[in-house]
């Protein structure tokens, strides 16, 4: 698929659709032929980003200023959130800086991080003698850029991708809303447009200019605020929760969340499933 002469593109390639245009569908032969070429051929995500010639800072290539790491990691401390004004104030900074629609109809719903009871960010971990505030306290949740995505595994055209330093990648553009990464995430992390994002009330009366909008029959969720890893600064969320999240390299022992992870016990998200979350809890 390539861009149209003249067609403005998002910072991942992807075309801004015009009012009224129909989204492209495939035919399952056309679908399979993707499947398959990009099985036979082997074509890595990270690859493929690079033969269609997507931002550096979208492949994890450094550039002079940005922030570097092995594998990026962010440990929440619960205990420092304890009001929804809290909550609300990290999960505003992430829909303002990503364009994140807000629709009425909760089917219709987009999250890239928000909050969640203990029972079902950690099913099988509660039980009757759980302490109340710990039951009923809203958790933060979102992608938890495994170390082995589901997602990235099945992804039949390599739309999902894992870059070089961890965070799992969605490419819009090569999206073909075929859900497969919805159904694989065992975390429920990954959205669905069903409707076209940019007819959100929140969209009508602001719009990042910086950060691409998405186009109605695309998945879409947190990335770990790569474009602002690239200009150096941290994830929105991590600004805004005043030190409630902690971002680093979790391989680099002299970082601030290696030093957390060895003072504080931690929880993740479903460990046993093997897919090595990348984002830690602490809660008492």
């Amino acid at each position: 698929m390539s861009c149209l002469p003249g067609r403005k593109t998002s910072l991942l390639g992807v075309p801004y659709r015009a009012k009224g245009e129909e989204v492209m569908t495939l035919s399952r032969r056309d679908f399979l032929k993707i499947a398959g070429v990009s099985a036979i051929a082997g074509i890595g995500g990270t690859v493929f980003a690079k033969e269609k010639g997507l931002p550096e800072a979208a492949l994890a290539t450094p550039t002079t200023g940005a922030l570097t790491g092995k594998r990026w990691a962010m440990a929440i401390d619960m205990r420092m959130l304890n009001s929804g004004e809290d909550i609300k104030r990290v999960t505003d900074a992430c829909d303002r800086v990503h364009n994140v629609p807000h629709f009425e109809n909760p089917k219709h719903e987009v999250k890239w991080i928000w909050p969640e009871t203990f029972e079902h960010c950690f099913p099988g971990q509660e039980h009757q003698y759980l302490p109340e505030d710990i039951k009923h306290k809203p958790f933060l949740v979102l992608c938890n850029h495994c170390e082995n995505p589901a997602c990235v595994r099945v992804c039949p055209t390599q739309a999902m991708f894992k870059r070089t330093d961890g965070i799992v990648m969605h490419d819009a553009h090569r999206c073909i809303g075929c859900k497969y990464c919805m159904a694989a995430c065992p975390y429920g992390a990954i959205s669905y447009n069903l409707n076209d994002p940019r007819h959100a009330k929140n969209l009508q009366e602001y719009v990042n200019p910086e950060f691409p909008t998405r186009a109605i029959g695309v998945v879409e969720k947190c990335s770990f605020c790569y474009e602002r890893l690239a200009k150096g600064m941290k994830p929105a969320c991590v600004e805004a929760s005043r030190g409630a999240l902690v971002f680093g390299d979790i391989t680099d022992p002299a970082s601030e969340i290696r030093k957390l992870l060895s003072l504080k016990y931690t929880i993740r998200r479903k460990p046993e499933l093997g897919e090595e979350p990348n984002v830690y809890y602490i809660i008492g």
